[in-house]
């Protein structure tokens, strides 16, 4: 009787073995099935906001209304580049010139889908010894080549009477994570190129002053999220999904941050290592369009068309659009209203804005 009794427990608990492993796997096999999305970011007053969109589950909310999952991953500047050019991540916080002689140049089809904000200032040049622009040929100048600091340099050079004088500059290539402490630990590099809180960090030693910065060319140097154009077009819808999602995570985001949000600032600021108050202070230079109005307005004006045309013309002519392109054209940008800059055939940047505009309405 006992042996019975034992045998029909033992069977029981095989069930229930059974039962948990087929519900486990069949979990595991759900969780598989959901589109998964990773959106690459780098620290900068204006793509912290994404640290702290995860940290605090809004990102997986919005996630999980269209039934994805996103993932943030954090690179520094230059390596979420590549790492997008490469399609290891499908979108990825980025300017507009990067997004122009980057991946538009390496014949990756991209498309900006939300404008986030033009950097008003967190964009400097830092010099020591009182140097000036008519000093700065011939001297080492630290910066991450082939990105907005090479241009703002070279903006500050024309617009101060220097152009002639660009070829002369000796630029030395220099990790945004290393950039600090590489120029504040040797004097003997009087010139550095960057954007904050590393500017912020660096004019904290009073021997050294900005000479010139972003807010002198405003709107020039956006801030996007860029997503692949493929990955936005995947025939099963998902990644219109992902647009969506992504996008009302964003503007939920700026809402708090704009309106001083105690934790929409202190995961921010925690993202670089900074203090609430170094990032309120960067926050004021940096012009966030903090309503999907602003920057789907911004997106669809002849501005957006003139500033890109200033940057397009940059990338060609320091040689960043590759091999065997004759002509700024040769790498084309498509804008909301169907204009294009450049050929027709040749369109690998695409600015959308219609996941702005569905926020605007309040369609997400």
């Amino acid at each position: 009787m006992r042996d019975t009794q034992a045998s029909k427990s033992r069977s029981l608990l095989y069930a229930a073995a059974a039962f948990l492993l087929l519900a486990t796997c069949v979990s595991s096999q759900a969780k598989a099935d959901v589109p998964t999305f990773t959106v690459g970011w780098s620290v900068y007053a204006g793509w912290n906001p994404y640290f702290y969109m995860q940290k605090s589950g809004i990102l997986k909310k919005w996630a999980d209304k269209y039934g994805i999952a996103i993932k943030v991953q954090r690179f520094d500047y230059a390596a979420s580049l590549d790492a997008f050019v490469a399609k290891n991540i499908d979108a990825c916080t980025m300017t507009n010139m990067e997004a122009f002689d980057l991946p538009a140049a390496a014949g990756v089809d991209s498309t900006a889908i939300i404008v986030g904000d033009y950097s008003n200032g967190n964009d400097a040049i830092i010099v020591r010894n009182g140097l000036t622009f008519d000093k700065l040929p011939g001297q080492k100048i630290m910066l991450v080549q082939k990105t907005v600091s090479e241009y703002l340099l070279e903006r500050g050079m024309v617009l101060n009477g220097q152009q002639a004088n660009l070829s002369k500059l000796k630029l030395i290539n220099t990790s945004d994570s290393d950039i600090v402490a590489a120029f504040m630990n040797n004097k003997s590099n009087p010139v550095v190129v960057t954007w904050k809180p590393l500017v912020s960090q660096i004019l904290a030693d009073k021997s050294v002053h900005s000479i010139f910065d972003s807010s002198k060319i405003p709107g020039e140097i956006l801030d996007l999220l860029v997503v692949r154009t493929e990955v936005l077009n995947r025939p099963d819808g998902s990644g219109q999904k992902f647009a969506k999602a992504v996008s009302g995570a964003w503007y939920e985001t700026v809402a708090q941050l704009a309106a001083g949000q105690a934790n929409a600032i202190k995961y921010s600021a925690g993202a670089s290592g900074d203090s609430v108050e170094s990032y309120k202070e960067q926050l004021k230079t940096t012009s966030l369009f903090a309503t999907p109005k602003s920057a789907a307005d911004f997106t669809t004006s002849p501005t957006i068309k003139q500033k890109m045309d200033l940057v397009r013309q940059f990338c060609f002519a320091h040689g960043l659009l590759g091999q065997g392109i004759k002509s700024a054209d040769d790498v084309a940008i498509i804008y909301p209203d169907g204009s294009i800059q450049g050929k027709k055939d040749r369109v690998r940047l695409r600015f959308n804005a219609t996941y702005m505009q569905a926020a605007q309405q309040g369609k997400l």
